[in-house]
């Protein structure tokens, strides 16, 4: 990372009808007020900041367009640094043109993330707030929207941070204790450590159990659409996306391959996955088809099962259903082409198939046909149903697989600090345990010496500009 001033674009690539330009650093006013003559005449370098100030942007004595000039002074600012914004007209020649008068001027290109990282360094964010930023960016529904908001405000930083100086309050405890070693004093209580560890092992197992529900919402659900072939499940995919995804034919095994794509539906991001077709078959092909199809129900938080009635008994669904269950999987049972079935729901068929459901795997059953807008609908309804408390949960969850493997590090060393406890181990072992446990839950929010091959990994994923 340069020392030095930094500028980019902040808005994204090609024209537009706006486009920020961002400067940070010791010499960004200076820098600015070779180029930019005020409508008031006054430099920014005399100006008040958090102001904005129209003027003309001049390289060379040629005006290359008329600007918006935003100043904010160290340490108020984002960076905490001198920021300058200019807002230009998104021409990609006039972002070209100013950028360049930059460089030309001693100014660099900021690296991805780089802005951040100064905020991060300059301790206007922690690290964790800083991982934020860029998942607030990339956000796409208000349940990813909100987790990322939660972080940036400091929610799971705070709660983590309580966690690390409950540690490090007893870790000086017990290094103290080193210090009077030969009077064989004890100034950490070894009952209270252990109901402390306790305490904080439940809370560190809420956070990194939260995890597979914020991963499954910054990925999307996961959901797989099975059956036999020509049960519809290319039509369903098709009318859910509301689009031609996937071929439809008459011909069983049209679809060979597996079919992705992914739906917002009412602030919640779902993967739809069309897969091929369950049977028995001589087609290599085919077989491979269906072999990816059982991955991906094994992967899968919702798979919804089509069946033709005219294609399949009433024992041979259950069957199938019950053997492609596991843990944790909702199975919504669905039945295609109910436009052409008379007096649908009142035949014997139904009452034997709510009898055997009970018995079943199967969490809800639905009819519909791909053709009806309004069965479509019912569907999407009933998947909000079963994972709204997805959206509207306030709890702190985390959706970061780095802080998901740190908080799985720090609960196996608090788990070794429970295990030294109980076989009256020394203090400078249990120190050792203790500093571990202090040291994975720091490097969520940065408060050790973070070296430069772990910071480069994180703010390289950030866009240009942020």
């Amino acid at each position: 990372m340069s020392s030095g001033t930094i500028i980019a674009a902040s808005t994204p690539p090609g024209s537009g009808a706006i486009c920020i330009i961002r400067i940070s650093g010791s010499e960004s006013i200076r820098l600015t007020d070779l180029f930019f003559k005020s409508r008031s005449g006054i430099k920014l370098s005399k100006s008040k900041p958090l102001k904005l100030i129209l003027g003309d942007f001049i390289v060379n004595n040629e005006t290359i367009d008329e600007v918006l000039i935003s100043v904010f002074k160290n340490p108020n600012s984002y960076t905490g640094e001198d920021v300058v914004e200019i807002s230009c007209h998104g021409s990609s020649y006039i972002k070209q043109k100013i950028i360049k008068s930059y460089m030309d001027s001693g100014a660099e290109l900021a690296q991805p993330g780089e802005f951040t990282l100064r905020a991060y360094l300059n301790k206007k964010l922690d690290l964790s707030q800083a991982e934020a930023v860029s998942d607030l960016i990339s956000s796409e529904t208000k349940s990813e929207h909100s987790i990322a908001m939660n972080q940036i405000k400091g929610g799971f930083s705070n709660a983590i941070e309580l966690i690390r100086e409950k540690l490090i309050e007893f870790t000086s405890l017990i290094e103290l204790e080193l210090d009077f070693s030969e009077e064989d004093v004890k100034f950490a209580n070894r009952k209270d450590l252990n109901k402390l560890v306790a305490d904080l092992k439940i809370k560190l197992n809420s956070l990194i159990n939260s995890f597979k529900y914020g991963n499954v919402i910054k990925d999307g659900i996961p959901v797989t659409i099975a059956g036999r072939p020509n049960s519809g499940k290319s039509s369903l995919i098709n009318a859910l996306l509301n689009e031609d995804k996937a071929i439809v034919s008459d011909i069983p095994g049209t679809t060979r391959d597996v079919i992705e794509d992914t739906l917002i539906i009412d602030g919640l991001k779902f993967r739809f996955i069309d897969t091929a077709g369950l049977r028995k078959t001589n087609d290599k092909i085919e077989s491979l088809g269906i072999k990816k199809a059982k991955e991906k129900i094994k992967k899968a938080k919702v798979l919804l099962y089509l069946f033709d009635r005219n294609d399949i008994t009433l024992k041979e669904i259950i069957k199938e259903n019950n053997d492609l269950y596991h843990e944790n999987l909702l199975i919504i049972l669905i039945e295609n082409k109910i436009d052409l079935i008379e007096n649908y729901g009142t035949s014997q068929f139904y009452k034997n198939l709510g009898k055997e459901i009970n018995k079943s795997s199967i969490s809800n059953f639905i009819g519909l046909s791909t053709f009806n807008d309004n069965h479509i609908e019912n569907l999407k309804n009933l998947l909000i149903q079963n994972f709204e408390g997805l959206i509207n949960n306030d709890d702190i969850i985390i959706s970061n697989e780095r802080h998901y493997n740190a908080l799985k590090k720090a609960l196996k060393s608090l788990d070794d600090v429970i295990e030294s406890l109980n076989n009256n181990i020394t203090g400078d072992l249990l120190s050792i345990d203790l500093k571990e446990s202090i040291y994975q839950i720091g490097l969520i929010s940065g408060k050790i010496d973070l070296n430069q091959d772990i910071l480069s990994s994180i703010f390289s994923k950030f866009c240009i500009g942020k």
